[in-house]
C-alpha cells in the first residue's frame, strides 16, 4: 500500500519536506556558486598568467551555460517534476520556499559584507 496516498496534501509532514527541500536546493546554488566564485577568483593561482586569447571568453561563456543549467536544475527542476505529476500547488510551494531560502542566503551574505 502507497503511504504517500494516506497524507493529504496539505498536511504538515509535506510542507516540511517541501521546506526542507527548498533549503536544501538553496544550499545546493550556494555551495555551487561559491565554488565557481573560488575557481574564478584564485584561477591565476592554477593557471598562472595566461595571454588574453580567444580560448578565454569561449570558456567563460560555457561557464556561463553550464552555469544557467547547473542552477536551474538545482531550482526548478524538481518544482516541474512536480508539477507535471499533477502536484501543482505542492511545486508552486517547493518553488516559493526555494526562492525565498535563496533570498535569505543572500540577505545573510550582504549582512556578513556590510559588517565586515
Amino acid at each position: 500500500m502507497d503511504n504517500t496516498k494516506l497524507i493529504k496534501p496539505s498536511s504538515p509532514v509535506i510542507a516540511s519536506r517541501l521546506i526542507k527541500q527548498g533549503i536544501l536546493n538553496a544550499l545546493g546554488v550556494f555551495v555551487y556558486t561559491s565554488a565557481i566564485a573560488w575557481l574564478l577568483s584564485n584561477g591565476e593561482k592554477f593557471l598562472g598568467e595566461k595571454p588574453d586569447n580567444f580560448m578565454m571568453p569561449a570558456a567563460m561563456l560555457i561557464l556561463l551555460v553550464l552555469s544557467a543549467a547547473i542552477t536551474g536544475f538545482l531550482v526548478f527542476g524538481k518544482p516541474i517534476m512536480l508539477y507535471l505529476d499533477n502536484s501543482k500547488k505542492e511545486a508552486v510551494k517547493l518553488l516559493a520556499y526555494t526562492l525565498i531560502s535563496l533570498f535569505t542566503l543572500i540577505l545573510i551574505i550582504f549582512a556578513v559584507l556590510i559588517l565586515k
